[in-house]
């Protein structure tokens, strides 16, 4: 056991020894680890942050939306520019595809609405009873559309957060009416913010599908079709979201007589899909954060080389009377190399503490959400002592190959 202690000692007291040289080998192990730990927690957070929105609609929700418009030339229309999708594709969808819990199709149109002296302009969203379910949305003051609000095409109104508070700032919107073009619309509801992002109703104000197609012109198809911006689909059972991404394919197909030769002139989008993609994007986001960041361990630990190669240079003669006195080659390597692994480990655990602080800070703020995770934490203190090894190893087999009488000899 001695064996083994004997050397982990020595080293621990040549740094000890000379503690100004310490302090200044590891700082930049300390700002590199700081940096790393910051950085990709800066990374996690972000990921988190905007996993955990798209997750809020639900992760069991498929959208279905219009595909893009082809003119003049070939040249391709935006997403969803297409008018292709209809309120009797959602019923078809509703009525014929297995595994479906609800379906939710919607129209949205921008409007100017006007409130006292407020006005702003926001998206108008045509919606059934099951777009609350389907997008998982919660009220925080008054009801959602009702029943006989919807079969009746009441001219109602439920607002996102962002609209509430800017037409009726510090005023309660319940029962207060907006001018929205020629009509006007009672607030019956305002919506839980959700945050900015993929389906937010934010800064969207939703109405019965039954009162838009009184208050805005709904375009038609040829057939008479009403033309939908999208259908929301939630499934009751998420391990079979491929068999109905394929079930609705195929049935919007045939009800689209499309060619087998066609391109769909739909697109449809499962969360679960959006998640792994965001998530996987994120991961690599942060991988390069973490990268860069690494640079400056990687300068820390030059500069561990530098000083080891000077402390061996200082300490030659105590090598050679530690070799006088029956130090093998691989006793005086051990002692160099762990001094090395010893100091960049200090630096790496202070570097930790650091980077939890600054990375806690930044949360603080409230600029940037972060996520400090063991796994961060661990590869940042490994690869810290690894590059302690690494850069070590030079300056320890120097200090093993040196001629005792040559050492002894030195001043």
């Amino acid at each position: 056991m001695r064996k083994f202690i004997d050397p982990v000692v020595t080293a621990w007291m040549g740094i000890a020894t000379h503690k100004l040289r310490s302090v200044l080998t590891i700082l930049g192990i300390v700002i590199g680890v700081a940096a790393v730990i910051t950085l990709m927690s800066i990374g996690r957070g972000a990921q988190a942050q905007i996993v955990s929105r798209i997750e809020s609609l639900g992760s069991n929700l498929i959208v279905v939306r219009p595909g893009a418009t082809v003119g003049f030339g070939g040249v391709r229309g935006g997403q969803g520019s297409a008018v292709t999708l209809t309120y009797e594709d959602a019923q078809a969808i509703a009525s014929s595809v297995d595994y479906i819990a609800t379906v939710a199709p919607s129209y949205s149109a921008s409007q100017q609405l006007v409130a006292g002296r407020q006005n702003t302009n926001a998206q108008v969203i045509g919606v059934t009873l099951d777009y609350e379910k389907a997008y998982n949305l919660q009220t925080t003051g008054g009801t959602f559309i009702s029943d006989y609000d919807y079969q009746s095409a009441a001219q109602v109104a439920v607002l996102g957060s962002n609209v509430a508070s800017t037409l009726f700032a510090g005023t309660d919107p319940i029962g207060q009416q907006i001018r929205m073009g020629h009509s006007i619309v009672y607030v019956i509801g305002v919506l839980k913010s959700k945050g900015e992002g993929f389906g937010s109703t934010d800064s969207a104000i939703l109405i019965p599908l039954t009162a838009m197609q009184t208050m805005i012109a709904q375009p038609h198809t040829s057939r008479g079709e009403q033309i939908v911006s999208s259908v929301a689909v939630t499934m009751t059972d998420k391990s079979q979201s491929s068999l109905i991404v394929s079930e609705i394919t195929s049935l919007l197909r045939t009800r689209h007589q499309l060619s087998p030769t066609a391109d769909n002139d739909f697109n449809i989008s499962s969360m679960e899909e959006l998640i792994a993609t965001i998530s996987s994007t994120l991961q690599s986001m942060t991988l390069l954060l973490g990268a860069i960041a690494a640079i400056s361990l990687l300068v820390g630990g030059i500069g561990v080389m530098n000083i080891m190669l000077v402390s061996v240079l200082e300490r030659t003669r105590e090598i050679g009377i530690r070799m006088a006195l029956g130090a093998q080659e691989r006793d005086i390597w051990t002692q160099f190399l762990l001094e090395s692994a010893s100091l960049t480990l200090t630096g790496g655990i202070i570097g930790v503490g650091v980077g939890w602080i600054a990375a806690t800070l930044v949360a603080r703020s409230g600029s940037l959400p972060t996520v400090v995770s063991a796994d961060i934490v661990t590869l940042a203190v490994s690869v810290s002592v690894g590059i302690g090894v690494f850069f070590g190893f030079y300056p320890a087999w120097n200090a093993s190959r040196l001629n005792p009488i040559e050492a002894l000899r030195a001043e």
